[in-house]
């Protein structure tokens, strides 16, 4: 393929007058939906606390955004594609406000879970929205670069702001002003991006076939249901009657879009070995780290003892080492390789993880802060350059389809993460031997035996707390293990699928 590099656009064509005003609404679309989720992690120990979820709640509590939002992307991608990218994008920012406020007031542990699926639900619709709108904005590969770099850096400066200002609110207020904070976000994006963002949409779109937008829903959430309950209770005959009609769903939808003159999703991408490399590399990476991610502010918080903003604080290291990577990756990716970039921020990923593994109620910050630096960094090159390879490999007016595909591989993997990382943490942490008279719910989650033991005699309470924290820290130090394992793995698949990937040629 020609590379645009080689046969400049033409200036009218590369240089859309407006376009960097336009990226800031967009990367505020990704500054709220990072927000959002880093401050459920910070949020767990108090919802645990009011709502009291059993173990298996809190788990869909934390992965139930992720589960409908994976099974949604694609659909919400094409269906951008087809009516606007502006349209969706907005409608879809308004509808997350909105339904914010229901997880804000949510009272019991059923509402929650409902308020997050439908927060997935509208979630879907903003991330494939902006990664198009980029893609028809920056038509020169360095320009495009450099913006992907932007929206991944705000992604991440997003998990530093999430933390810190969710932190501050918790400890001033009750923990649903977390997404209550989404709302004055939501109110400047939808009045800015009205006025600045250009429309966008598919010339000759095809019908939006409903068909496939079922099977692809059910395929996941089925799937991926399955795999999180044979991680926590092993294959019984429903999980594996699940599992089977995911993956005959799936394989249904495959089969359609083989078939269908316009499809939802074309298949022929994964004919392309960058793009099917960088999907990969995304998913796998995402589901190493996700059950570090999910379960890190507990840590913090009711294993060190530190206050919630204190514990956000704690978490900044990871995002500036993103926010810095993500701005010079693409430069990285041109003057070295795609595939040295990537592997080699994956395999830095997993040193680290292999690192977190030493962790216990007594180690210092140093240690800690610079791991989560070198986390965050390998992220910020990995993310990046993926995410530059998988847009510049298909036409601009399929682009909602390729952002969505590269986007559900990332909420794939930390559904996936969460389920199976998270099931293991929490079936380690089950395990611990309680003193007499410490209730059930203790072993649930490790917020439960917290508050359990405000409840019982000193000498007891102490003694739980001591054996309930040490069992969720191996829990912890097995997840942390694992996805080592599994960032080191995917740094060698990569090296070898990305071979003589480049920027320039992709575009």
């Amino acid at each position: 393929m020609t590379s645009t590099l080689r046969q400049p656009l033409p200036v009218e064509t590369e240089r859309r007058p407006g376009r960097w005003l336009a990226l800031s609404v967009l990367v505020l679309a990704v500054l709220l939906v990072a927000v959002d989720a880093t401050v459920l992690g910070l949020a767990t120990p108090y919802i645990s606390e009011d709502l009291h979820p059993s173990g298996t709640q809190l788990l869909w509590i934390g992965d139930v955004y992720s589960f409908v939002i994976a099974g949604l992307l694609v659909s919400m991608g094409s269906l951008g594609d087809r009516v606007g990218r502006k349209r969706i994008l907005l409608c879809g920012a308004a509808a997350f406000g909105a339904i914010s406020v229901l997880n804000a007031y949510a009272s019991t542990p059923g509402l929650m879970i409902l308020a997050r699926a439908l927060l997935g639900v509208a979630g879907a619709t903003l991330m494939p929205a902006t990664l198009a709108l980029i893609r028809n904005l920056f038509h020169d590969p360095r320009e495009r670069s450099l913006a992907i770099g932007i929206w991944g850096a705000t992604a991440s400066a997003g998990t530093a702001v999430g933390p810190i200002v969710g932190g501050f609110l918790l400890e001033h207020f009750w923990w649903g002003s977390v997404f209550l904070i989404n709302l004055p976000v939501m109110a400047v994006l939808v009045l800015v991006g009205i006025r600045t963002l250009p429309e966008s949409r598919d010339p000759n779109p095809g019908p939006w076939d409903l068909a496939s937008v079922l099977l692809s829903l059910v395929g996941m959430l089925a799937l991926v249901y399955a795999v999180k309950e044979a991680a926590t209770h092993g294959f019984g005959p429903l999980t594996l009657a699940t599992g089977l009609l995911g993956a005959a769903a799936l394989y249904g939808f495959v089969r359609r879009q083989l078939t269908l003159p316009t499809p939802l999703l074309d298949m022929r991408l994964f004919r392309h070995r960058g793009f099917s490399g960088a999907v990969l590399a995304d998913l796998l990476t995402v589901l190493g780290m996700s059950g570090l991610v999910f379960f890190l502010s507990q840590f913090l918080q009711l294993v060190q003892g530190r206050h919630p903003f204190e514990a956000g604080l704690a978490e900044l290291p990871a995002a500036v080492g993103a926010v810095v990577a993500g701005l010079i990756a693409g430069r990285a990716a041109r003057r070295f390789s795609v595939r040295a970039v990537v592997s080699g921020g994956l395999a830095a990923i997993g040193v680290s993880l292999a690192v977190l593994t030493t962790l216990d109620a007594t180690t210092g910050y140093p240690l800690l802060g610079a791991a989560l630096l070198i986390v965050g960094t390998g992220a910020g090159f990995s993310f990046t350059v993926t995410s530059d390879v998988i847009l510049s490999s298909v036409d601009k007016n399929r682009a909602g389809a390729a952002s969505a595909v590269s986007e559900t591989a990332y909420e794939l993997g930390a559904a996936l993460g969460i389920a199976l990382l998270g099931s293991i943490v929490t079936a380690a942490y089950r395990n611990f031997t309680a003193p007499p008279g410490t209730p059930e719910s203790a072993h649930e989650s490790l917020g439960a035996a917290v508050e359990a033991s405000t409840a019982m005699p000193t000498p007891r309470s102490e003694a739980l707390l001591e054996a309930a924290r040490e069992s969720f820290v191996h829990g912890l130090h097995l997840a942390s293990g694992a996805g080592a394992a599994v960032l080191l793995m995917t740094a060698v698949a990569a090296w070898f699928l990305l071979k003589g990937q480049r920027l320039e040629n992709a575009a």
